[in-house]
């Protein structure tokens, strides 16, 4: 038994179609593709017995398997990363006790994020599924409230219990604070890290579970299983001094290749 990283990559964004292909530069001036990005990052993690992509574009596997990624082709019919990693696990046969979902749009998910996550999950026997959150200084939390100012949707916040279970995802800013930081000041918002882990049990049930009115209305496919009732711990990661963004919206290119810059990394 081991664990399995996932990574699911499709072409065909609502938000921002082709987005797995975008080219990010790094500090060196190298160019490669959010989808490689991602997978040198799951590649960087100890302890893992597998990657994949998981992709339903030919577009994507031809890319994928030129840097040398084992990829998994999934359906169409695939709503959701999670229902992709399902998907992909019933095609490899099982054989893992942990599954993580490391989203193809987290190019700058440190190792540590994801090593965190799988020893959460492991010590947590309530849990089916786990996510990290990273608590947000003051300049983060003034860009979500920028991008939410803006009509642009920006990262994910948590809210848990004081068992680091969730109570609540959302793309808007929760909880509400009322005032300012400074730049390197902590706040009481946490910024969720798009990576999850599932027990195989909870991940082959999900596409058979109702989608409710929260997922629908949110567009985030971990509250699914919080709708029907599964656990989701909150696995409180640290920075150490990185910075960590998604590519949501084209306008994260330049704000990703910037922290990349910044931090040094290739």
């Amino acid at each position: 038994m081991g664990v399995l990283i996932v990574i699911p990559a499709r072409y065909a964004s609502t938000r921002y179609p082709g987005k797995p292909l975008v080219e990010l530069t790094g500090a060196t001036g190298e160019k490669r593709s959010l989808v490689e990005r991602s997978w040198l990052a799951a590649k960087a993690v100890e302890g893992v017995d597998r990657v994949v992509v998981a992709t339903d574009d030919d577009r994507i596997r031809e890319a994928a398997e030129g840097f040398g990624a084992e990829v998994v082709m999934t359906s169409e019919g695939c709503r959701n990363g999670t229902e992709r990693c399902a998907e992909a696990l019933d095609a490899l046969g099982g054989g893992y006790d942990i599954v993580v979902n490391l989203q193809g749009d987290a190019p700058l998910t440190p190792p540590w994020f994801v090593e965190d996550l799988i020893a959460g999950i492991r010590g947590d026997s309530e849990a089916d599924v786990a996510t990290p959150v990273l608590v947000c200084d003051g300049r983060a939390h003034r860009s979500f409230l920028e991008d939410r100012a803006q009509g642009r949707v920006g990262g994910t916040t948590a809210v848990f219990t004081r068992d680091r279970h969730a109570l609540y995802f959302s793309k808007e800013v929760v909880p509400y604070t009322g005032r300012t930081y400074a730049d390197e000041e902590a706040t009481p918002v946490y910024h969720h890290v798009g990576v999850y882990a599932y027990r195989p049990g909870a991940l082959r049930a999900y596409p058979t579970m109702e989608a409710g009115p929260l997922e629908d209305l949110e567009g985030l496919e971990q509250l699914r299983f919080m709708e029907n009732g599964h656990t989701v711990l909150c696995v409180e990661v640290e920075a150490r001094g990185r910075q960590f963004w998604e590519l949501n919206n084209p306008e994260d290119v330049e704000r990703i290749e910037a922290m990349m810059q910044a931090m040094g990394l290739a």
